[in-house]
């Protein structure tokens, strides 16, 4: 009996060593190898023509003026004819006060200035009486005068006695000293109108000044807006008390924005005044982007000016990469076209192929940064009011 056991084996699969699939492997491996390079290389080009020139940071956001608007006189709030969110014209009046306290002070001014004026008169007046009373002395002067001298005669051959002449020169001295104290209160008057009439005199120029500041007063009840812009932080409230220097609301203009950004120490060795600059606010994306240049460096770090600046002295000390506010201007006419708000995130981005601009500030300009003409005063309608009041008073 045979125990031959039969087994079926197929021969393993002989390797595809073909060789012209080894060298398409090496062909594509060799591509791949070639676009890496190309891709590394147009990268490494494309960083030191374009990206090394550009200084980015998204730590950056909009700034502007915040113009407080505050009450310069006393009053009662009595209407409020802006709301926040609202747009306000420059020298559009906004807050109301309660006038009664005002023109009554104003009334009191008026009255002062003209007392001042008829005092005046009156000085002017007592002049001409102490030049009369000047006169009247030196003729009862002369009268004692020629009295002793027709005594001295009779006296000599004691036709009168010696008593009576001695009276005729006691009022000869009494004389002499009434036309000196006259000549004194002469001289007291004169010294104060002397060189100038009864409307330049100092005290009615004085009381002049006086309604004018009241004139003010009086006008200054209505609180006008000194930017035009949009109303924020209103703070007031009808019926309060206004007081001097009290914050009642601000004003945004909102065509005066920049935007401050906050580049690392390490951004800030090319970075010059005047460099071209790129904004793109989160507010529109990419699909808006504004222009700008740099306009200054900060002088300090935002730690610095911090309220409680970090005390590095301690020894806990954590090294911390510092910012560095940079001011970036825009455009005027698209912020105009897309408006932007104080305090929105935007990312800037700083052309710093141009170096030869300064690092730091330029010089104060000559010219006024920005300046309003809404909260000045007519102060010729004042004059003309109160020369009105002295002409009554000179006339009457």
């Amino acid at each position: 009996m045979s125990n031959d056991t039969t087994t079926d084996t197929k021969p393993a699969p002989k390797p595809d060593n073909k060789p012209g699939n080894n060298r398409k492997r090496n062909t594509v491996l060799a591509g791949i190898t070639l676009l890496l390079l190309a891709a590394g290389g147009a990268y490494a080009v494309y960083y030191q023509t374009v990206l090394s020139k550009i200084q980015e940071t998204d730590n950056a956001y909009v700034g502007g003026n915040l113009v407080n608007l505050t009450s310069q006189v006393t009053g009662n709030v009595t209407e409020i004819r802006a709301d926040e969110t609202q747009m306000v014209q420059a020298g559009a009046p906004l807050v109301q006060l309660d006038a009664a306290d005002a023109d009554v002070a104003l009334a009191q001014a008026d009255a002062r200035l003209g007392a001042a004026v008829r005092q005046q008169r009156q000085r002017y007046a007592d002049v001409g009486q102490y030049d009369a009373t000047v006169a009247l002395r030196r003729l009862e002067l002369q009268r004692a005068e020629d009295d002793l001298a027709r005594r001295l005669p009779l006296a000599a051959d004691h036709t009168i006695s010696g008593e009576e002449v001695d009276h005729a020169r006691q009022a000869v001295a009494s004389a002499r000293a009434a036309v000196a104290v006259a000549q004194q209160q002469q001289q007291a008057a004169q010294a104060a109108v002397a060189g100038i009439d009864v409307p330049h005199h100092p005290a009615v120029l004085a009381a002049r000044a006086d309604y004018q500041a009241a004139w003010l007063a009086a006008r200054r009840n209505t609180i006008v807006a000194p930017v035009s812009g949009y109303v924020a932080k209103r703070a007031v409230q009808v019926g309060a008390r206004a007081t001097p220097g009290m914050a009642l609301l601000s004003i945004v203009p909102l065509d005066q924005l920049w935007v401050d950004a906050n580049f690392k120490e390490s951004q800030l060795r090319n970075l010059r005044v005047g460099q071209p600059a790129t904004v793109e606010a989160d507010m529109y994306g990419d699909k808006v982007a504004f222009h700008g240049t740099v306009t200054g460096l900060s002088a300090g770090t935002g730690s610095a000016f911090s309220l409680l600046p970090a005390q590095n002295a301690s020894g806990n000390w954590i090294k911390v990469v510092q910012r560095l506010p940079v001011r970036i201007a825009l455009d005027a006419a698209e912020l105009r076209a897309h408006p932007l708000r104080i305090g929105l995130s935007t990312t800037v981005k700083v052309d710093i192929s141009h170096t030869d601009g300064p690092v730091l500030g330029t010089a104060m300009p000559r010219q006024p940064v920005y300046r309003t003409a809404a909260l000045s005063q007519p102060l010729q309608q004042a004059a003309t009011a109160a020369d009105t009041i002295i002409g009554r008073n000179l006339r009457q």
